[in-house]
């Protein structure tokens, strides 16, 4: 039997009620296999990593999400770390696993449960027969973009965030876009 690395990250607030459920599902798992088809570690990142090692991801915690399996992320952040002017800032964290490991996309599916139909604004109508995805690119754009920030002129305030993608990284999440749609129904938009 096949026995999975998996790395888990808590991160902060509700990301540690989140993997500890997670962990929860894990032993199932284990347990229904009759053996550990899951092994985990667990590491820092965010808020919780900045309080104790002073950045939001370490060296280590970097090294063991490179030689997982998976990577298994809670959210991080929260009011405690919420300082615009910080040095360190919890989703520093977050975005130095997207940008090491390459992980470019994010994908969130749309398909309303009936159940929950009435408790949205929307007509019930308008959320017959969805069905989408949504393809999301992660490692470019105003995440990444430099120069960033904030300055006075004139006596006013002023912010700049610099949204930068490169040609590649375009290419990359159409392609998924258009295989993942290619898939489903043949439909792809894109919003920017």
């Amino acid at each position: 039997m096949t026995t999975h690395h998996l790395l888990l990250l808590p991160g902060d607030g509700i990301g540690v009620e989140t993997i500890a459920e997670v962990e929860r599902v894990i032993t199932f798992f284990n347990e229904k296999a009759k053996g550990p088809a899951f092994e985990t570690e667990s590491n820092l990142v965010g808020g919780a990593a900045i309080d104790k090692h002073g950045v939001p991801l370490t060296d280590d915690a970097m090294a063991k999400a490179a030689a997982a399996d998976a990577v298994i992320l809670g959210a991080v952040g929260g009011p405690k770390w919420d300082d615009p002017s910080a040095k360190e800032r919890p989703e520093n964290g977050l975005l130095a696993l997207r940008k090491e490991l390459e992980l470019f996309a994010n994908l969130r599916p749309v398909n309303p449960h009936p159940a929950l139909r009435d408790s949205t604004p929307l007509k019930p109508q308008y959320l017959e027969d969805v069905n989408m995805l949504v393809v999301r690119e992660l490692t470019g754009g105003i995440y990444f973009g430099v120069p960033r920030e904030r300055r006075q002129v004139n006596g006013d305030i002023q912010a700049v965030d610099t949204m930068l993608y490169s040609q590649s990284e375009i290419r990359r999440i159409a392609h998924l876009a258009f295989r993942f749609a290619g898939q489903r129904r043949g439909k792809v938009a894109s919003v920017d």
